[in-house]
């Protein structure tokens, strides 16, 4: 059974703001002649990789509420050049848009079940994706969304 990741996107405004990002940070990469792959860095290492790994995905919290996700590619645990050991979660740079739930915030990152994750933003309300970010957290702000 798969098992996932819940993260603050701390310096994202919006889902779109986070996918420029990203496109930013692998056109960066390509320049630079590196290999483009989006990596996550964090402190901690999680202790159930092959649960993550299995279908596994990295939520992320925007403006307080669950607005987006990331398939796991890979966790690598590493040791920084101050002797302090770190993760990078690779992602599948693809943004899939979820419906919206509201998270207070926290620090680092948890574990989420699947039964506790929003569910994808399917064909059928495709177009709540097409509205302005403003008015889509104002929805949310008052349940509507």
């Amino acid at each position: 059974m798969s098992l996932n990741l819940i993260k603050l996107c701390v310096g994202a405004d919006s889902v779109e703001d986070l996918e420029s990002w990203i496109e930013f940070r692998l056109g960066e990469m390509r320049r630079a002649g590196e290999v483009p792959e989006q990596v996550h860095t964090t402190r901690m290492v999680p202790k159930r990789v092959e649960e993550l790994l299995d279908g596994g995905s990295l939520y992320w919290v925007i403006k307080g509420n669950v607005q987006c996700r990331q398939r796991l590619v890979d966790i690598r645990p590493f040791v920084d050049t101050d002797g302090i050991g770190r993760c990078h979660l690779v992602l599948d740079p693809r943004i899939i848009v979820t419906d919206w739930q509201p998270r207070r915030a926290f620090q680092g990152w948890r574990y989420l079940t699947p039964a506790d994750a929003p569910a994808d933003l399917g064909a059928g309300r495709a177009g709540w994706a097409a509205l302005p970010t403003e008015l889509r957290r104002e929805l949310a702000d008052l349940g509507l969304l």
